[in-house]
């Protein structure tokens, strides 16, 4: 009778919860793998139609991807996808490319072969969606990656102020491996192999240097997409 009470008094909020990520991880794909060009407006409406939930819910979820820095919340107004200027970028990447260099040696030190194994994984799925052409699939694996790296580290400050910029990268960091040619991509895979490489060996210089020229290449990239024709 107890447990059975328990476990019913608990259900609402385990319910509630799970539909909160639910919407936060479609709504966050959404803003970053979407057709949606900086500036534009996020219709709660259509976006309460597409998954099926109040504007209670969806409210709570375009507080976090504004706190992300993916969204701006306008007073009265709704929500706009938030751009980035490239100056903001430029800033935002060669940060993100050091606190990611740090990771790398603290991994190096740190990781255990279970989390290791995890990230060879996630590699291995990565490259797979690499020869289907699969960009959103490939996007997935690669933030896993570089999210194991950071907790293989082992220091939760880094994690947090690493949580932060990514948050606000997500959606241009999407858009670097878009080009007609597909050489950046083809880069970016072999520049992963390198890093896997490198946290084999646990080489922590090594692997910092890679890490830190990965984010710098991946900058480039999406400076040359936002650059003029």
């Amino acid at each position: 009778m107890n447990d059975l009470t328990t476990r019913d008094a608990a259900t609402p909020e385990r319910i509630g919860t799970t539909l909160h990520g639910e919407i936060l991880s479609g709504l966050r794909d959404h803003v970053v793998q979407g057709d949606l060009p900086d500036g534009a407006r996020i219709s709660e409406r259509e976006l309460c139609e597409r998954f099926g939930v109040s504007r209670t819910p969806l409210r709570e979820a375009l507080k976090v991807l504004a706190s992300e820095g993916l969204i701006e919340l306008l007073p009265n107004r709704g929500a706009r996808v938030k751009a980035l200027t490239p100056d903001e970028i430029g800033e935002l990447f060669d940060l993100m490319g050091g606190l990611e260099a740090l990771a790398g040696r603290l991994a190096c030190e740190r990781i255990t072969p279970a989390a290791f194994d995890a990230i060879e994984q996630a590699h291995r799925e990565m490259y797979t969606f690499y020869l289907r052409g699969d960009r959103q699939g490939y996007f997935a694996c690669n933030q896993q990656i570089h999210e194991a790296i950071l907790a293989a580290a082992g220091n939760g400050a880094l994690s947090s102020a690493a949580r932060t910029l990514l948050g606000r990268l997500r959606r241009v960091r999407f858009t670097a491996n878009i080009d007609e040619q597909g050489e950046r991509w083809r880069e970016a895979v072999r520049e992963h192999e390198l890093i896997l490489d490198a946290l084999r060996r646990r080489a922590g210089g090594e692997l910092a240097d890679l890490l830190f020229a990965h984010l710098r290449s991946t900058k480039d990239a999406i400076l040359r997409n936002l650059a003029p024709d």
